[in-house]
């Protein structure tokens, strides 16, 4: 079984292959999510934290969070589950996958480090690949940095330097653009938009105070045309008595 192992302190990632299965018992019956020490692998891996975080049968069929099986299912899968990307929308499909279990049937087992021994992994822990995007939401950039308020986030953005394939052209940089960043410019929208809504409101009020006055209004001349009415039919009967 290939074990393929990624350290997310160094950045790192390594492929190993174990050919005895004595050593890999350690991992067998155990599911997607759990810690298990590295102590069964060899020396090399004593005092290591591993979790299992997926894998492939040797027919290439990916592991399933939450199939509890240790073999290969077919489920009927949709919009927002793993293993599958949906062509149309609403399109649901049956696929195979495999369950969430370790066993031998295994080609390769995905594993993260959690802890680290007492020893360096060459290639996995002893070096440090340097993150080549860095974050780009404004809170981010404050936390990444230890930044106050008052600090310009624009002046942290990290640039990364393009070589473009043409060696006549000159390398250039790109930056993502600051998510979220609070500039006069977004002050004044909101400001725009408190006031708008204000308008909204009074204009609202008003037209609302005018209606009920009209409605009064309109009210009072039906009472007064029936009254009126009552009037002139009592003085017809009595005239004509």
């Amino acid at each position: 079984m290939k074990l393929n192992i990624a350290n997310p302190a160094t950045g790192c990632q390594k492929l190993i292959e174990i050919d005895d299965e004595r050593r890999l018992r350690g991992f067998y019956d155990k599911r997607m999510a759990q810690e298990v020490p590295g102590d069964s692998l060899g020396d090399e891996f004593k005092g290591y934290v591993f979790r299992i975080s997926g894998g492939n049968d040797k027919q290439g069929f990916p592991m399933k969070q939450g199939v509890l099986l240790p073999h290969r299912v077919r489920l009927l899968l949709s919009k927002g589950h793993s293993c599958y990307r949906p062509r149309r929308t609403g399109e649901r499909k049956r696929k195979s996958v495999r369950g969430c279990i370790v066993q031998s049937d295994l080609a390769v087992m995905n594993l993260v480090v959690i802890k680290q021994g007492e020893q360096d992994i060459p290639g996995l822990t002893d070096t440090t690949v340097p993150k080549r995007l860095g974050p780009k939401r404004a809170n981010n950039i404050r936390k990444f940095f230890n930044l106050t308020k008052e600090d310009d986030v624009r002046q942290y953005v990290i640039r990364r330097t393009i070589q473009p394939s043409n060696p006549e052209k000159k390398p250039y940089t790109k930056a993502p653009k600051i998510q979220r960043l609070v500039t006069p410019v977004t002050l004044r929208r909101q400001r725009k938009k408190k006031l708008e809504k204000r308008k909204r409101l009074e204009r609202k009020t008003e037209a609302e105070a005018e209606y009920k006055q009209l409605l009064a209004k309109r009210v009072k001349e039906a009472k007064d045309r029936k009254i009126e009415r009552r009037r002139t039919s009592s003085m017809q009967k009595s005239s004509s008595a």
